[in-house]
Formats: C-alpha cells, sequence, structure tokens
C-alpha cells in the first residue's frame, strides 16, 4: 500500500476525461481538502491536458472546489462541455473512425485522442493527416472559454495546458518556455476540442486541438528533475471492468502513462500517479462525455481523495 499524501507536489499533472474526468478531478480535490490533506493549488506547476487544463486553470488561479461540488464558479461543473456536445456526437465518432473500429468508437470522444496517440510510432505527419481528414465540426465549447477566463488565471511560469498543433500533428505546450502566446482560456478551449466533436481552435493563425490526441496524460512534460515529486491523476487509466471498449482503452491509457512515469523516474523524479478506483470508474460507465452520473462520480472521486490522504 502507498504512504498517505501529506505533502503537495512540486508537479501536479491532471489528464483527459471529459465531462466525467472533471467531475472524477474535482472530487479528487475535494476529498484532499476534507481530509487536511495537502493544498494542490501550491504545486509549483500545474500541468493539464484537455479536462485536466480546466481543472489546472481553476487551481492555478487559486479557487477551490466547494464541499458540495456544485458551484460553477470553483473547479467547473462541466456544464459548459456537456451542454455543447451535438445531439448525433456518437455517431459523429463512428464514422470517423469506421467500420473497423466501430467497437472502439462506442466509448465516444475519450477515445478518439487514445486512437490517435497510438499513431505516434508513425511521427507527426500521420497524426496530422488523420486530423485533417477529421469533418470539421460546427458545434462549439459554448461558454467553456469563459469559464475558464472567469477563473483569472495567468500563464506566470506555473500552468502548462497541453494541445495539439492541427496540421503539423504535434504537441504544444501553452505556458512552456517557447511555447506561442495565448490567453489561458484560449489554450484551456484548444486542449478540450475534441475532434470530430467540436472545431479546432485558432491561436495566432493555427488552429490547434485536444491535447489527448498527443497523450491522455502528457505526464513526460512535466518540468521535473532530481527529487522532484510528481502527482499524476489521470481519469481515463486505470482497470477497467467488463471486457468491452472502454476496459481497454483504459488499459492502453495505464499503460502510456506508466511508460511516460518511466521517462520521469529516469530523470530522478519521484512520481505517483493516481487512477480512478472501481467505484468511480463503475459510476462512470462508458461515457465519460455523458452528463448525468456528474454528481455520483463526483461523489466517488471525493471519497477516494480522502483515503489517499488517509490511507495512501
Amino acid at each position: 500500500m502507498a504512504d498517505p499524501l501529506s505533502s503537495a507536489p512540486d508537479v501536479l499533472v491532471l489528464g483527459a476525461g471529459g465531462t466525467l474526468g472533471i467531475a472524477w478531478l474535482r472530487g479528487m480535490v475535494a476529498g484532499i481538502e476534507d481530509a487536511g490533506g495537502p493544498d494542490l493549488r501550491r504545486a509549483e506547476y500545474l500541468i493539464g491536458t484537455s479536462a485536466g487544463s480546466y481543472v489546472a486553470a481553476a487551481l492555478a488561479a487559486g479557487r477551490r472546489v466547494d464541499a458540495a461540488g456544485t458551484d460553477p464558479g470553483t473547479v467547473a461543473d462541466a456544464r459548459a462541455i456537456a451542454e455543447a456536445l451535438p445531439d448525433d456526437a456518437p455517431g459523429r465518432v463512428r464514422r470517423a473512425v469506421g467500420a473497423g473500429t466501430r467497437t472502439v468508437a462506442a466509448v465516444t470522444a475519450p477515445v478518439v485522442p487514445w486512437m490517435l496517440a497510438a499513431t505516434r510510432p508513425g511521427g507527426a505527419v500521420v497524426r496530422a493527416a488523420l486530423l485533417r481528414a477529421a469533418p470539421r465540426s460546427r458545434d462549439g465549447l459554448g461558454d467553456l472559454r469563459r469559464h475558464t477566463d472567469e477563473f483569472g488565471a495567468r500563464f506566470d511560469g506555473r500552468l502548462r495546458v497541453v494541445a495539439v498543433d492541427r496540421r503539423r500533428g504535434s504537441r504544444v505546450v501553452f505556458g512552456a518556455p517557447g511555447a506561442p502566446r495565448a490567453t489561458v482560456g484560449e489554450a484551456v478551449l484548444a486542449s478540450c476540442s475534441v475532434p470530430w466533436l467540436f472545431p479546432p481552435v485558432t491561436i495566432g493563425g493555427r488552429e490547434y486541438v485536444d491535447g489527448g490526441v498527443w497523450s491522455l496524460s502528457n505526464l513526460d512534460v512535466a518540468p521535473a528533475g532530481r527529487g522532484s515529486e510528481v502527482l499524476a491523476l489521470l481519469p481515463t487509466a486505470g482497470r477497467g471492468t467488463g471486457r468491452g471498449a472502454a476496459a481497454l482503452a483504459r488499459t492502453a491509457a495505464q499503460a502510456a502513462a506508466l511508460a511516460e512515469r518511466q521517462a520521469l523516474r529516469a530523470r530522478g523524479a519521484s512520481v505517483r500517479v493516481v487512477v480512478p478506483d472501481r467505484a468511480a470508474i463503475e459510476a462512470m460507465g462508458p461515457n465519460l462525455m455523458a452528463p448525468g452520473p456528474r454528481a455520483a462520480v463526483f461523489a466517488a472521486g471525493r471519497a477516494q481523495g480522502r483515503r489517499l490522504v488517509l490511507h495512501g
């Protein structure tokens, strides 16, 4: 059994996971606070991908998760994403990935980035070609940018938001040295723009899409070296229940995260990866974009966060 979480990490990494990923991340943060655990807002660096970028932006701005988890002015209740989903979202994903992968497509949005990330050995050219071939949605993410801007976060060196350059197929880490200039709201909107479901986001004349297209965790971009302590909360990883595509996707996401963890350990960093427990996974179900289970997922994440502090 791992040691109880007793101190804030040097680097906090928050992974992708759709609407329910936000709910689980919020629940984890609330549960850690409930149990008297460390204030995650004090992490030296906050790295966010897709759903994780939204929560990271709120934490970087000093926002807290309320005990009930219902205040949209704290760490997001994800309505901006859930309400922006087009009615035919599952159909769009199925058509995009083709007949040969219909089973995986049934998991909808969170699996699309996973599938594209699996093309990494083929290089950015293959990924870029897949992204260019994706039909353009006209259904934007509604008020997501406005909600994010209201947090008041700035790129001051602490916050890093991962997206993918649609034309080049390459990863971009907004907020990192040398990254393109963007507001936090713009970067988070780009990081959450799942191909086939939402249109790319234009920043500085270039189009960007969901950071999960590269990796659902992006642990390896953490600015961590010898002696650094990294905590990663990854909504899409873990041991899925059953034998369907959702379980397969979770297993693949966890394998990728463990490989990225090894890269950080090779630099001398101490890395702790936390994934949803069985109760949280069952509450999430197969579709991480479904708005209905938000309260149940938040509650499961909150209970897991408490245990992380009290028992490890």
